[in-house]
């Protein structure tokens, strides 16, 4: 895949207001045409981050740089950035042409190059037969479209979207989240997302950067910020986990990695790991709801090397096209494990009481160093 180059990059970036540190030494590089989300908690810079780009905030340290010229302390209207706010900020006095043409108007662009550019933008979100109405006569996702088509209408190198889907219902959200998924790929403008929604992110996004308390603790892909979290609070923070405490006896490579044989549960484990680590280390391991493996007791067959933990049902949840087991095992310890139903998609596969058999495939857990602490 052909590298794209950096349009936007943000180096040592801080901010801080009234003396609480909103960002901290942030580094984040912007490429060409990708769909980049930033993801976390509210308080946890992201937004601030939004606004240092678009020009609305000025950082205290570092550097601002848009297609390689540094923009520091340049006013938003002198950026070739446009922002859609979370309200849309739609004038509602205004029709739906005149609000995308406004901005066309204040740079005196001709008359008959906004018409074509107005059309063209409206075309693009799908709004052009509704140019005669006021905001206050469209839905919540058709206002939402007018903002971008106003955005777009300028023809900006970045679209910054500032938690745009947070108003409307889970329907016309997740239907929105594709729409501008495939209006990014079409028009082949960066967009630059804030949320704090997980599924947001993954849904839309090329790369994600995760946040916390004004720090990037992950830069990837939605599959690599989901697999191979880089600490726990981005493993908990991006879906839900299953922790055990192990203690490492041996660590050797294994192609690009490394095989960590640890004692975990009162059983020695074979474990497959990106870090290499010493005999003694204490470790935690991390397996997501799927990733478990569940038989009944009575039915599963041993297999060296392989770790295996009996627990006993405690409750199952239904999820729809899944459903939640939650197990409680030897130790007293709960694990949540995510299954599919059987065949004839009617009836679950455990129920409360089942005892069973506990693990899951060589090679999908997480092994991070035990010291780590998730803040979530």
């Amino acid at each position: 895949m052909e590298q794209r180059k950096t349009l936007v990059e943000l180096r040592g970036v801080s901010k801080s207001f009234d003396g609480d540190v909103a960002l901290s030494n942030v580094d984040i590089s912007i490429r060409d045409k990708e769909f980049l989300t930033i993801l976390g908690p509210s308080g946890c810079g992201k937004t601030t981050i939004l606004r240092i780009i678009g020009g609305f905030e000025t950082p205290d340290s570092g550097t601002v740089s848009i297609g390689g010229a540094v923009v520091n302390g340049l006013p938003p209207e002198k950026r070739a950035v446009n922002t859609v706010f979370q309200s849309y900020a739609l004038f509602p006095h205004m029709n739906v042409f005149d609000n995308v043409a406004f901005g066309l108007k204040m740079q005196k662009v001709p008359a008959d190059e906004i018409r074509s550019r107005v059309e063209e933008a409206l075309a693009l979100v799908e709004m052009g037969r509704f140019v005669k109405r006021k905001p206050h006569e469209l839905s919540g996702g058709q206002q939402q479209r007018v903002a971008i088509a106003r955005a777009l209408v300028n023809k900006p190198l970045v679209l910054l979207l500032d938690e745009s889907f947070s108003a409307l219902d889970r329907r016309l959200r997740k239907q929105m989240q594709m729409d501008i998924k495939h209006l990014q790929q079409d028009t082949g403008i960066t967009f630059v997302l804030v949320t704090h929604d997980q599924e947001e992110a993954f849904t839309m996004s090329d790369r994600v950067v995760v946040m916390n308390h004004g720090r990037v603790e992950q830069v990837g892909s939605p599959r690599q910020v989901y697999e191979e979290p880089e600490n726990l609070f981005v493993a908990g923070f991006v879906g839900e986990t299953n922790l055990f405490d192990a203690s490492v006896i041996s660590c050797s490579p294994l192609g690009a990695g490394f095989r960590v044989e640890a004692e975990m549960g009162g059983r020695n484990c074979f474990l497959i790991s990106n870090r290499e680590y010493v005999p003694g280390e204490a470790v935690r391991v991390l397996l997501r709801p799927e990733d478990l493996l569940l038989e009944l007791y009575e039915e599963y067959e041993a297999a060296e090397g392989r770790p295996v933990f009996k627990g006993h049902v405690v409750e199952t949840v239904y999820k729809g096209t899944t459903y939640d087991v939650v197990v409680e095992l030897e130790n007293g310890s709960t694990v949540l494990a995510t299954e599919f139903f059987n065949e004839d998609a009617e009836s679950v596969s455990f129920r409360p009481g089942d005892e069973l058999a506990v693990s899951w495939i060589e090679g999908w857990e997480v092994v991070l160093p035990h010291e780590e602490q998730s803040e979530l």
